[in-house]
């Protein structure tokens, strides 16, 4: 192989392939799916709960054991299946994957900042769920979480 070839095929290997941004509403249909799918799965784990303890409510400080309950389900979905498959179920119906900035693997770091950080701040009062039409008018069609974790949404 001459240098010419291998310089070509080393240049044709570094070149990062096109990629096509998923839009506001493919990400908006599949958050959709995520959040059925995450209701869901809290009825089914809280309702024996509640038939355990009566309908009783117990508080932890100011949080109730279902608010935590309910809590680590919808965050555990959103990092683990995001973490392990680039996608949570909604998002592959929909063709779509979570990448990092850069091309590298997700870490855990990207994970927790994208998925935690930034839905929080999404959730934090009812007004900031706005957050998510940033979707729509960025570039790279990213949201303030992928801002946040450096990671971006993607067809498939």
């Amino acid at each position: 192989m001459s240098t010419e070839q291998m310089i070509d095929q080393e240049q044709a290997i570094s070149k990062p392939l096109p990629v096509k941004y998923a839009g506001f509403w493919m990400r908006f249909w599949a958050y959709i799916v995520d959040l059925i799918i995450v209701f869901s799965i809290n009825g089914l784990l809280i309702a024996p709960y509640r038939i355990l303890t009566d309908g009783a409510t117990y508080e932890i400080g100011f949080w109730t054991v279902a608010a935590i309950i309910h809590t680590i389900i919808i965050y555990g979905y959103f990092v683990l299946l995001t973490k392990y498959f680039s996608q949570t179920i909604g998002k592959r119906i929909f063709g779509l994957k979570v990448i990092r900035e850069d091309g590298l693997p997700l870490t855990w770091s990207d994970l927790l900042f994208r998925e935690v950080v930034g839905r929080f701040l999404h959730r934090v009062l009812g007004i900031t769920n706005a957050l998510y039409l940033v979707v729509a008018f960025d570039d790279e069609k990213r949201g303030v979480h992928d801002m946040i974790g450096d990671t971006r949404v993607i067809h498939e």
